[in-house]
């Protein structure tokens, strides 16, 4: 799909590569900019993906054949649409882009969209410096091909460095956008479920004008890269989220219940699990008929073992810090790395490896301990315990009363809805609810 992204971030007037956020044949297919071709994170999307592929198989040959040029162009995107600015210090900015949460659009320094993008930055001046290394033939083919300068990738690192991560001082969390804390709270504990999911009961407009959320934003990148994010700033983010966002999306609960756990809100961590385990099982959005909701099936195989196994592979290193539920004997599950078969079973009291295929040893940190899995020797490790544990639930009704940085106070409440047969059909989004 490269060469029509290339031609897609030329027609979007960007330099580099611009994935499609709905494709059939490579070319985008969103009829709604602002809920698709908006999300621009795709680009970081697929990146991490290749990246991830890469750290589990070292895969060289890929990244010479396919992944450089792919990185290299996601790479060229984000330092095209990004821009510098200064208050004394430098840094980076990306406006106009849809995060995630496609109840909120079109904002400025989505916080999911920098963080990832800074990681595709990353990701692209380490390919380059590794295949110039280890290929230094091919590197020069590929030079030549992709005209790769050297002052090109030092000004991707730049970016990467530079890159505003949103942080709210006052409230201890990280604004899902610039603006997002302008806004009115959305009150979702007094909100019926008769006029859920939102979109089809609200125009777009007064969706986009709350603090409310369709799935998963700053919470995903929570997940997705939370080795740049404390423990404190986790937990505070999760808090303040939580009670804001809808699960309208079948692909919410799944980064929901991960982040539960990792925070120690395992009742609640368990309670979005069966939400996501259940959505066709028991057809909970009442639109299976309609299809399977495969992302949701991954999201929950990545619930279990980045949950509950408490799995984590940034930068390209395997590290567990469990957190098995209340009542489960034990999770067993199995993960592949760099051509290793190890199978992983967790319970209350130990973590165990074990190698059922494959000759090199899989190295894995459990709870910052290093331990050496190899064929015939497996790892047992003692668990004192499954994590931090925080009794109850978060419940619905947002926090409020928090104090912005112009020293207005954070309010909530409910707009009146309408009969959606009284939308503009020409301004609605057209979309799936539950994607």
């Amino acid at each position: 799909m490269l060469p029509a992204a290339r031609d897609r971030a030329r027609e979007m007037s960007q330099r580099g590569a611009l994935f499609p956020w709905r494709t059939i044949n490579g070319e985008e297919a969103s009829a709604y900019y602002a809920a698709g071709t908006a999300q621009v994170h795709i680009d970081a999307d697929v990146a991490h993906a290749l990246a991830q592929y890469l750290a589990a198989t070292d895969d060289v040959d890929f990244l010479v054949r396919h992944g450089l040029a792919m990185l290299v162009e996601t790479a060229r995107m984000y330092a095209d649409l990004g821009f510098w600015r200064s208050n004394g210090t430098p840094s980076f900015h990306i406006h106009g882009v849809t995060g995630p949460d496609e109840y909120t659009t079109v904002v400025n320094n989505n916080l999911f969209t920098n963080v990832m993008a800074r990681l595709n930055l990353e990701q692209a001046v380490a390919a380059v410096e590794r295949v110039r290394a280890v290929r230094p033939e091919e590197w020069e083919r590929l030079a030549r091909t992709l005209e790769i300068g050297d002052e090109e990738v030092l000004e991707w690192a730049r970016c990467a460095t530079g890159m505003h991560i949103p942080f709210d001082e006052g409230l201890g969390i990280h604004p899902q956008d610039d603006f997002f804390l302008d806004r009115e709270v959305w009150d979702l504990s007094r909100t019926p479920e008769s006029v859920r999911p939102l979109l089809l009961h609200y125009h777009p407009l007064v969706i986009y004008r709350f603090q409310v959320l369709k799935q998963a934003d700053v919470v995903l990148a929570l997940y997705l890269q939370g080795d740049r994010f404390t423990a404190e700033e986790k937990r505070a983010d999760f808090e303040y989220y939580d009670p804001i966002t809808t699960g309208d999306s079948t692909l919410s609960a799944v980064v929901q219940s991960v982040v539960a756990a990792e925070v120690g809100y395992h009742e609640v961590a368990l309670r979005y699990f069966h939400e996501a385990l259940y959505v066709d099982l028991a057809n909970l959005h009442d639109n299976t008929v309609d299809g399977l909701h495969v992302a949701s099936a991954g999201g929950v195989w990545a619930a279990l073992v980045g949950g509950f196994g408490g799995m984590r592979d940034h930068r390209g290193t395997l590290r567990f810090d469990p957190r098995l539920p209340e009542g489960w004997d034990s999770l067993t599950f199995r993960l592949t790395w760099r051509g290793t078969r190890v199978r992983v079973r967790l319970t209350a009291s130990e973590m165990a490896f074990e190698v059922e295929a494959g000759e090199a040893p899989v190295p894995v940190t459990v709870r910052g301990a290093v331990h050496s899995v190899a064929p015939g020797r497996p790892v047992v490790v003692a668990l004192p315990d499954q994590g931090p544990r925080i009794a109850g639930r978060i419940g619905r009704r947002p926090q409020t009363g928090g104090t912005r940085a112009d020293g207005s106070r954070i309010t909530a409440g409910v707009p009146d809805p309408i009969p959606f047969d009284e939308i503009d059909a020409t301004e609605a989004p057209v979309t799936d609810p539950t994607s």
